[in-house]
């Protein structure tokens, strides 16, 4: 049997032994939009819980559109045109209206990259298009303080000081924070470096809640809402492709409730219920530009986690193009490998703000603590795969000989999408009572 993985831009074929019992998981078929630009227009017009953009702008005098950045995948070029004409159309000039890339602490994105993200020249050059910098104090005005974990809450005046405040984004599982887009790209997304270290910190990261798919007591969610009430009035562009990246569903609105109503829809087809755990779990960083880093390689192996079998063994693959990611991850990482899984964690739980990027780190360690995780890459030096903490093997194929050769279990299951698609464990007599 041979299966391709997201991987790099072209995607990575493996042939998987015949003594193997494969499992190839995928999400359920999406429906497609037919028209995505009319269906764009459409959502702008018919929105959750506010008025239509074309009235919003009519009563504004200036317009920030936040996006996320490289490492998703988001259809920027469908509707980012579409929204800048219907707000100049409702009397906001074109140099009172900014495109913000929501880089959270992540590096900016600049010149061909930027050009790849935003997806329509037009866009550049009628616009501002600007990067946030959290670490920049002058860029941010401070809100207050949550009530319920006292987070310092900065975000970037250009969102805070614009008539209307658009966050746009893929809807998708996120490892932390239960779903990303809506909400999460202001906060993280828009956030001060102090504002995203308080709530990346150690005592959040290991709440059992902050997870895929899971926002009841979510610590991050939590924080996230709060903050969004705090900035007051912001809007929302919520997207949802398919496993080929293809437009499945639009919508606008109030953030909280058009992100609600996004959730509710791809729920039904991301969190995929699996009757067994497998000895054997293959999975990938869901291909570029997820995978361009192993920082965000953590969020296929703690996607694909709950099927894994206590000692089993879960082998990702992931091209990591810019290699191991910032320095600041390096770091961690370092310090993972130095002191050990226990060693490490103890010294981050001492401090109420988590080090840069060590968040994930912390985050690996989830998958770990189940079984035995292999990587397989081509864009890791041998000094940055000493790093990962993990094992490395030349591929996939060698890897599941490897684990097949150890295990007594010959099931395999393949989640060729990585971590858009999240499955969990579900007994089979519960499956059968839920049917």
């Amino acid at each position: 049997v041979n299966v391709t993985l997201n991987y790099g831009r072209d995607g990575l074929e493996i042939a998987l032994p015949d003594e193997a019992d494969v499992t190839v998981i995928h999400k359920p078929p999406m429906p497609l939009v037919d028209q995505p630009t009319d269906a764009v227009i459409k959502a702008l017009g018919n929105p959750v819980g506010t008025a239509p953009l074309s009235e919003l702008a009519k009563n504004a005098a200036s317009a920030c559109i936040a996006i996320c950045d490289i490492t998703r995948p988001v259809p920027n070029g469908l509707f980012l045109r579409p929204m800048i004409e219907m707000l100049m159309a409702g009397g906001i000039s074109a140099d009172r209206i900014s495109v913000l890339i929501a880089t959270g602490l992540h590096r900016p994105n600049q010149g061909d990259e930027l050009a790849e993200l935003v997806g329509d020249p037009w866009v550049l050059e009628t616009v501002r298009v600007q990067n946030h910098f959290a670490r920049n104090d002058e860029d941010h005005v401070l809100l207050g303080i949550t009530d319920t974990r006292g987070t310092v809450v900065r975000l970037d005046r250009r969102i805070v000081e614009s008539d209307l405040k658009i966050a746009t984004g893929l809807v998708e599982p996120h490892f932390m924070a239960g779903y990303s887009g809506g909400r999460k790209v202001i906060a993280p997304g828009l956030a001060h470096a102090e504002t995203i270290t308080t709530f990346h910190s150690a005592r959040f990261m290991a709440d059992p809640n902050a997870a895929n798919c899971v926002f009841q007591n979510n610590p991050l969610h939590e924080e996230q809402l709060e903050i969004i009430r705090m900035l007051g009035g912001a809007l929302a562009l919520n997207t949802v492709i398919d496993e080929q990246r293809r437009l499945s569903f639009v919508n606008f609105g109030e953030v909280l409730s058009s992100h609600t109503a996004a959730v509710d829809y791809v729920r039904t087809y991301c969190e995929v219920p699996v009757n067994k755990r497998f000895g054997t779990v293959v999975t990938s960083a869901a291909g570029y530009p997820l995978d361009k880093t192993y920082y965000q390689t953590v969020k296929g192996m703690v996607g694909a986690m709950e099927i894994l079998q206590p000692g089993g063994n879960l082998i990702i693959a992931s091209e990591c193009s810019e290699g191991i990611g910032s320095w600041e991850f390096a770091d961690a990482q370092r310090r993972l490998v130095e002191l050990g899984p226990d060693e490490f964690l103890e010294s981050i739980f001492k401090k109420s703000h988590a080090s840069i990027d060590e968040w994930q780190t912390q985050m690996q360690l989830k998958p770990m603590a189940i079984g035995n995780i292999h990587l397989v890459t081509s864009g890791l030096s041998k000094q940055e795969l000493s790093l990962t903490g993990v094992n490395n093997a030349s591929s996939v194929e060698e890897a599941i000989t490897h684990s097949l050769g150890t295990l007594a279990d010959r099931s395999v299951a393949v989640i060729p999408e990585g971590p858009y698609l999240v499955p969990f464990y579900q007994a089979p007599e519960l499956r059968s009572a839920a049917a």
